[in-house]
Protein backbone atom coordinates (compact mmCIF):
# COMPACT_ATOMS: atom_id res chain seq x y z
CA UNK A 1 0.00 0.00 0.00
CA UNK A 2 1.21 3.80 -0.81
CA UNK A 3 0.81 6.65 1.35
CA UNK A 4 1.49 9.30 -1.31
CA UNK A 5 -1.54 12.05 -1.91
CA UNK A 6 -1.62 11.23 -5.53
CA UNK A 7 -2.52 7.66 -5.10
CA UNK A 8 -4.85 8.80 -2.33
CA UNK A 9 -6.82 10.96 -4.73
CA UNK A 10 -7.07 7.86 -7.18
CA UNK A 11 -7.99 5.20 -4.75
CA UNK A 12 -10.50 7.77 -2.93
CA UNK A 13 -12.99 7.91 -5.89
CA UNK A 14 -12.78 4.28 -7.25
CA UNK A 15 -13.78 3.32 -3.31
CA UNK A 16 -16.81 5.53 -4.01
CA UNK A 17 -17.98 4.32 -7.32
CA UNK A 18 -17.61 0.16 -5.78
CA UNK A 19 -20.06 1.83 -3.35
CA UNK A 20 -22.32 3.03 -5.73
CA UNK A 21 -22.25 -0.50 -7.79
CA UNK A 22 -23.09 -2.06 -4.57
CA UNK A 23 -25.63 -0.23 -3.86
CA UNK A 24 -27.20 -0.23 -7.51
CA UNK A 25 -27.19 -4.01 -6.74
CA UNK A 26 -28.78 -3.78 -3.52
CA UNK A 27 -31.47 -1.91 -5.20
CA UNK A 28 -31.95 -4.45 -7.79
CA UNK A 29 -32.21 -7.11 -5.56
CA UNK A 30 -34.81 -5.29 -3.50
CA UNK A 31 -36.89 -5.91 -6.82
CA UNK A 32 -36.89 -9.18 -7.14
CA UNK A 33 -37.51 -9.86 -3.58
CA UNK A 34 -41.24 -10.38 -3.59
CA UNK A 35 -39.91 -13.53 -5.77
CA UNK A 36 -38.47 -15.66 -3.15
CA UNK A 37 -40.08 -16.31 -0.33
CA UNK A 38 -36.49 -16.39 1.84
CA UNK A 39 -34.89 -13.28 0.92
CA UNK A 40 -30.82 -14.07 2.32
CA UNK A 41 -30.04 -12.36 4.61
CA UNK A 42 -27.37 -9.16 3.98
CA UNK A 43 -23.49 -9.62 4.46
CA UNK A 44 -22.10 -7.72 7.32
CA UNK A 45 -19.82 -4.96 5.48
CA UNK A 46 -16.57 -4.88 6.11
CA UNK A 47 -14.80 -2.52 8.73
CA UNK A 48 -13.24 0.59 6.89
CA UNK A 49 -9.49 0.29 7.01
CA UNK A 50 -7.65 2.61 8.96
CA UNK A 51 -5.81 3.47 5.88
CA UNK A 52 -8.34 4.64 4.02
CA UNK A 53 -9.93 6.87 5.71
CA UNK A 54 -11.06 9.84 4.26
CA UNK A 55 -8.73 12.58 2.69
CA UNK A 56 -9.61 16.24 4.39
CA UNK A 57 -10.24 18.72 0.92
CA UNK A 58 -7.80 20.46 0.17
CA UNK A 59 -8.42 24.38 1.39
CA UNK A 60 -9.29 26.12 -2.20
CA UNK A 61 -7.04 28.64 -3.84
CA UNK A 62 -7.43 32.35 -3.66
CA UNK A 63 -7.90 33.59 -6.61
CA UNK A 64 -5.86 35.21 -8.94
CA UNK A 65 -5.88 38.59 -9.19
CA UNK A 66 -5.01 38.92 -12.95
CA UNK A 67 -3.19 40.64 -14.85
CA UNK A 68 -4.23 44.77 -15.01
CA UNK A 69 -5.88 45.55 -18.39
CA UNK A 70 -3.57 47.56 -21.25
CA UNK A 71 -4.64 51.15 -21.35
CA UNK A 72 -6.34 51.82 -24.47
CA UNK A 73 -4.27 53.28 -27.34
CA UNK A 74 -5.02 56.28 -28.95
CA UNK A 75 -6.26 56.38 -32.05
CA UNK A 76 -4.14 57.60 -34.66
CA UNK A 77 -4.90 60.43 -37.01
CA UNK A 78 -6.28 59.17 -40.41
CA UNK A 79 -3.97 59.93 -43.28
CA UNK A 80 -4.96 63.48 -45.26
CA UNK A 81 -7.01 62.69 -48.31
CA UNK A 82 -4.81 62.04 -51.27
CA UNK A 83 -5.44 64.95 -54.22
CA UNK A 84 -7.02 63.92 -57.37
CA UNK A 85 -4.69 64.09 -60.57
CA UNK A 86 -5.55 65.78 -63.46
CA UNK A 87 -6.74 63.24 -66.52
CA UNK A 88 -4.89 61.59 -69.07
CA UNK A 89 -5.15 63.08 -72.56
CA UNK A 90 -6.75 60.62 -74.50
CA UNK A 91 -3.87 58.85 -77.32
CA UNK A 92 -5.18 59.04 -80.91
CA UNK A 93 -5.65 55.88 -82.84
CA UNK A 94 -2.35 54.07 -84.27
CA UNK A 95 -2.09 53.28 -87.95
CA UNK A 96 -2.74 50.03 -88.96
CA UNK A 97 0.89 47.67 -90.05
CA UNK A 98 0.44 46.93 -93.92
CA UNK A 99 -0.09 43.73 -94.78
CA UNK A 100 3.68 41.45 -94.96
CA UNK A 101 4.44 40.31 -98.83
CA UNK A 102 4.63 36.80 -99.31
CA UNK A 103 7.92 35.86 -99.97
CA UNK A 104 8.78 33.77 -103.14
CA UNK A 105 9.25 29.93 -102.74
CA UNK A 106 12.89 29.13 -102.46
CA UNK A 107 14.37 26.76 -105.57
CA UNK A 108 14.95 23.30 -105.24
CA UNK A 109 18.52 22.47 -104.62
CA UNK A 110 19.83 20.33 -107.49
CA UNK A 111 20.84 16.57 -106.49
CA UNK A 112 24.38 16.07 -106.53
CA UNK A 113 26.17 13.82 -108.55
CA UNK A 114 27.96 10.47 -106.95
CA UNK A 115 31.48 10.63 -106.58
CA UNK A 116 33.36 8.33 -108.82
CA UNK A 117 34.73 5.02 -107.26
CA UNK A 118 38.30 6.09 -105.77
CA UNK A 119 40.61 3.77 -107.61
CA UNK A 120 42.90 1.51 -106.52
CA UNK A 121 46.66 1.54 -105.76
CA UNK A 122 49.44 0.51 -108.12
CA UNK A 123 51.61 -2.06 -106.54
CA UNK A 124 54.36 -0.92 -105.31
CA UNK A 125 57.71 -0.86 -107.71
CA UNK A 126 60.65 -2.44 -106.56
CA UNK A 127 63.16 0.71 -105.50
CA UNK A 128 65.69 0.66 -108.28
CA UNK A 129 69.60 0.98 -107.04
CA UNK A 130 70.75 4.49 -106.88
CA UNK A 131 73.40 5.04 -109.12
CA UNK A 132 76.58 6.67 -108.22
CA UNK A 133 76.78 10.52 -107.12
CA UNK A 134 78.36 12.70 -110.14
CA UNK A 135 81.46 14.73 -108.68
CA UNK A 136 80.25 18.10 -107.69
CA UNK A 137 81.48 20.82 -110.42
CA UNK A 138 83.80 23.34 -109.24
CA UNK A 139 81.92 26.66 -108.46
CA UNK A 140 82.68 29.38 -111.15
CA UNK A 141 85.21 32.39 -110.25
CA UNK A 142 82.80 34.95 -109.01
CA UNK A 143 83.12 38.25 -111.04
CA UNK A 144 85.43 40.88 -109.48
CA UNK A 145 83.07 43.86 -107.47
CA UNK A 146 84.06 46.80 -109.17
CA UNK A 147 86.03 49.43 -106.71
CA UNK A 148 84.23 51.35 -104.08
CA UNK A 149 83.77 54.85 -104.80
CA UNK A 150 85.98 57.33 -102.20
CA UNK A 151 84.05 58.78 -99.65
CA UNK A 152 84.52 62.26 -99.37
CA UNK A 153 86.80 63.79 -96.57
CA UNK A 154 84.73 64.55 -93.23
CA UNK A 155 84.73 68.33 -92.26
CA UNK A 156 87.26 69.49 -89.78
CA UNK A 157 85.52 69.58 -86.13
CA UNK A 158 85.90 72.99 -84.79
CA UNK A 159 88.32 73.94 -82.67
CA UNK A 160 87.53 74.71 -78.89
CA UNK A 161 88.15 77.63 -77.23
CA UNK A 162 90.85 78.43 -75.21
CA UNK A 163 90.44 77.35 -71.47
CA UNK A 164 91.64 79.77 -69.61
CA UNK A 165 94.49 79.51 -66.82
CA UNK A 166 93.74 78.84 -63.57
CA UNK A 167 95.53 80.67 -61.16
CA UNK A 168 98.41 78.83 -59.31
CA UNK A 169 97.32 76.48 -56.04
CA UNK A 170 99.22 77.99 -52.98
CA UNK A 171 101.46 75.23 -51.83
CA UNK A 172 101.03 73.10 -49.14
CA UNK A 173 102.81 73.32 -45.86
CA UNK A 174 105.11 71.24 -44.58
CA UNK A 175 104.65 68.52 -42.32
CA UNK A 176 106.67 68.93 -39.03
CA UNK A 177 109.46 66.34 -39.14
CA UNK A 178 108.48 63.24 -36.79
CA UNK A 179 110.30 62.58 -33.67
CA UNK A 180 112.87 59.58 -33.84
CA UNK A 181 111.53 56.27 -32.06
CA UNK A 182 113.47 54.47 -30.10
CA UNK A 183 115.22 51.94 -30.70
CA UNK A 184 113.01 48.24 -30.36
CA UNK A 185 114.61 45.49 -28.20
CA UNK A 186 116.44 42.59 -29.58
CA UNK A 187 114.11 39.57 -29.89
CA UNK A 188 115.42 36.81 -28.46
CA UNK A 189 116.26 33.36 -30.16
CA UNK A 190 113.85 30.31 -30.00
CA UNK A 191 115.39 27.38 -28.21
CA UNK A 192 116.10 24.57 -30.99
CA UNK A 193 113.40 22.34 -31.33
CA UNK A 194 113.82 18.69 -30.87
CA UNK A 195 114.54 15.84 -33.35
CA UNK A 196 111.93 13.84 -34.31
CA UNK A 197 112.35 10.09 -33.94
CA UNK A 198 112.22 8.14 -37.29
CA UNK A 199 109.87 6.82 -38.44
CA UNK A 200 108.92 2.96 -39.56
CA UNK A 201 109.70 1.77 -42.89
CA UNK A 202 106.46 0.92 -45.12
CA UNK A 203 106.80 -3.06 -45.62
CA UNK A 204 106.82 -3.83 -49.22
CA UNK A 205 103.16 -4.87 -50.69
CA UNK A 206 103.19 -8.53 -52.13
CA UNK A 207 102.98 -8.36 -56.55
CA UNK A 208 99.39 -8.48 -58.11
CA UNK A 209 98.66 -11.31 -60.44
CA UNK A 210 98.78 -10.73 -64.03
CA UNK A 211 95.13 -10.24 -65.75
CA UNK A 212 94.81 -13.16 -68.17
CA UNK A 213 94.90 -11.77 -71.86
CA UNK A 214 91.35 -10.93 -73.54
CA UNK A 215 90.24 -11.74 -77.03
CA UNK A 216 91.00 -9.52 -79.43
CA UNK A 217 87.83 -7.46 -81.13
CA UNK A 218 87.43 -7.50 -85.20
CA UNK A 219 88.57 -4.76 -86.68
CA UNK A 220 87.35 -1.84 -88.03
CA UNK A 221 86.30 -0.77 -91.34
CA UNK A 222 88.26 1.72 -93.09
CA UNK A 223 86.41 5.13 -93.37
CA UNK A 224 86.24 6.50 -96.55
CA UNK A 225 87.67 9.80 -97.52
CA UNK A 226 85.49 12.80 -98.07
CA UNK A 227 85.49 15.05 -101.20
CA UNK A 228 87.91 17.95 -101.48
CA UNK A 229 86.06 21.38 -100.34
CA UNK A 230 86.38 23.82 -103.17
CA UNK A 231 88.18 26.80 -102.54
CA UNK A 232 86.52 30.26 -101.51
CA UNK A 233 87.13 33.47 -103.76
CA UNK A 234 89.51 35.65 -101.92
CA UNK A 235 87.10 38.54 -100.29
CA UNK A 236 87.54 42.03 -100.98
CA UNK A 237 89.77 44.31 -99.06
CA UNK A 238 87.82 46.77 -96.80
CA UNK A 239 88.88 50.53 -96.78
CA UNK A 240 91.43 51.72 -94.28
CA UNK A 241 89.84 53.26 -91.47
CA UNK A 242 90.36 57.03 -91.24
CA UNK A 243 92.66 57.91 -88.28
CA UNK A 244 91.13 60.01 -85.28
CA UNK A 245 92.01 63.36 -84.56
CA UNK A 246 94.84 63.31 -81.83
CA UNK A 247 93.31 63.64 -78.40
CA UNK A 248 94.61 67.03 -76.40
CA UNK A 249 97.45 66.05 -74.00
CA UNK A 250 95.92 66.22 -69.80
CA UNK A 251 97.65 68.41 -67.12
CA UNK A 252 100.09 67.16 -65.08
CA UNK A 253 99.59 66.20 -61.29
CA UNK A 254 101.33 67.69 -58.75
CA UNK A 255 104.02 65.37 -56.95
CA UNK A 256 103.03 64.14 -53.67
CA UNK A 257 105.65 64.25 -51.06
CA UNK A 258 107.90 61.23 -50.38
CA UNK A 259 106.72 59.29 -47.46
CA UNK A 260 109.79 58.40 -45.07
CA UNK A 261 111.36 54.89 -44.87
CA UNK A 262 109.96 52.37 -43.17
CA UNK A 263 112.16 50.25 -40.65
CA UNK A 264 113.37 47.37 -41.85
CA UNK A 265 111.87 44.07 -40.04
CA UNK A 266 114.09 41.45 -38.21
CA UNK A 267 115.17 38.20 -39.59
CA UNK A 268 112.96 34.98 -38.49
CA UNK A 269 114.60 32.20 -37.30
CA UNK A 270 115.13 29.28 -38.95
CA UNK A 271 113.09 26.27 -38.74
CA UNK A 272 114.29 22.67 -39.05
CA UNK A 273 113.88 21.04 -42.78
CA UNK A 274 110.89 18.40 -43.22
CA UNK A 275 111.73 14.73 -43.11
CA UNK A 276 111.61 13.29 -46.64
CA UNK A 277 108.31 11.38 -47.48
CA UNK A 278 108.41 7.85 -49.09
CA UNK A 279 107.96 7.32 -52.70
CA UNK A 280 104.24 5.97 -53.94
CA UNK A 281 104.10 2.68 -55.58
CA UNK A 282 103.41 2.98 -58.76
CA UNK A 283 99.99 2.35 -60.17
CA UNK A 284 99.35 -0.78 -62.82
CA UNK A 285 98.94 0.22 -66.34
CA UNK A 286 95.06 -0.14 -67.38
CA UNK A 287 94.65 -2.86 -70.71
CA UNK A 288 93.88 -1.09 -73.88
CA UNK A 289 89.99 -1.19 -74.88
CA UNK A 290 88.82 -4.06 -77.84
CA UNK A 291 87.90 -2.06 -81.06
CA UNK A 292 83.95 -1.79 -81.06
CA UNK A 293 82.14 -3.94 -83.99
CA UNK A 294 80.60 -2.21 -87.36
CA UNK A 295 77.49 -1.58 -87.50
CA UNK A 296 74.91 -3.29 -90.37
CA UNK A 297 73.45 -1.52 -93.15
CA UNK A 298 70.15 -0.20 -93.20
CA UNK A 299 67.48 -1.49 -95.23
CA UNK A 300 66.34 0.38 -97.87
CA UNK A 301 62.77 1.91 -97.55
CA UNK A 302 60.01 1.76 -101.15
CA UNK A 303 59.80 4.57 -102.62
CA UNK A 304 55.82 6.57 -101.96
CA UNK A 305 52.85 6.32 -103.62
CA UNK A 306 51.12 8.60 -105.94
CA UNK A 307 48.29 10.15 -104.54
CA UNK A 308 45.24 9.93 -106.48
CA UNK A 309 43.79 13.23 -107.93
CA UNK A 310 40.75 15.08 -105.91
CA UNK A 311 37.85 14.75 -107.67
CA UNK A 312 36.20 18.71 -108.55
CA UNK A 313 33.55 19.96 -106.36
CA UNK A 314 30.26 20.77 -107.55
CA UNK A 315 29.15 23.90 -108.16
CA UNK A 316 27.14 25.82 -105.59
CA UNK A 317 23.61 27.10 -106.86
CA UNK A 318 23.20 30.43 -106.95
CA UNK A 319 20.75 32.41 -104.34
CA UNK A 320 17.65 34.51 -105.25
CA UNK A 321 17.61 37.99 -104.43
CA UNK A 322 16.15 39.06 -100.90
CA UNK A 323 13.28 41.27 -101.09
CA UNK A 324 13.22 44.74 -100.28
CA UNK A 325 12.08 45.46 -96.72
CA UNK A 326 8.41 47.45 -96.68
CA UNK A 327 8.24 50.71 -96.03
CA UNK A 328 8.02 51.72 -92.21
CA UNK A 329 5.20 54.04 -91.13
CA UNK A 330 6.00 57.42 -89.58
CA UNK A 331 4.77 57.57 -86.21
CA UNK A 332 2.53 60.04 -85.26
CA UNK A 333 4.35 62.91 -82.85
CA UNK A 334 3.85 62.02 -78.75
CA UNK A 335 1.19 64.78 -77.06
CA UNK A 336 3.07 66.99 -74.39
CA UNK A 337 2.87 65.27 -71.02
CA UNK A 338 1.58 67.70 -68.47
CA UNK A 339 3.71 68.79 -65.46
CA UNK A 340 3.07 66.19 -62.26
CA UNK A 341 1.60 67.50 -59.00
CA UNK A 342 3.79 67.42 -56.03
CA UNK A 343 3.61 64.67 -53.32
CA UNK A 344 2.28 65.35 -49.78
CA UNK A 345 4.81 65.67 -47.58
CA UNK A 346 4.87 63.25 -45.35
CA UNK A 347 3.32 63.56 -41.69
CA UNK A 348 5.92 63.89 -38.58
CA UNK A 349 3.73 62.02 -36.37
CA UNK A 350 5.27 58.88 -37.45
CA UNK A 351 8.55 59.39 -36.65
CA UNK A 352 10.01 59.46 -33.09
CA UNK A 353 12.90 61.24 -32.85
CA UNK A 354 12.89 61.78 -28.89
CA UNK A 355 14.31 58.27 -27.49
CA UNK A 356 12.56 58.90 -23.94
CA UNK A 357 9.28 57.99 -25.85
CA UNK A 358 9.69 54.34 -25.82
Amino acid sequence: MTTSPRWRSVLTPAAMAAALAAAALASGGTVYADDHATPHPPYPSKPVHPAHAPKPAYPAKPEHPGKPMHPAKPEHPGKPARPEYPAKPVHPDKPVHPVKPEYPAKPVKPVHPDKPAKPEYPAKPVKPEYPAKPVKPEYPAKPVHPAKPVYPAKPAKPEYPVKPVYPAKPAKPEYPAKPVYPAKPVKPEYPAKPVYPAKPVKPEYPAKPAYPEKPAYPAKPAKPEYPAKPAYPAKPTKPEKPAYPAKPAKPEYPSKPAHPDKPSKPDYPSKPAHPDKPSKPDYPSKPAHPDKPSKPDYPSKPAHPDKPSKPAHPDKPSHPDKPSHPEKPSHPDKPSHPGKPDYPSKPTHTKHHDKDQW
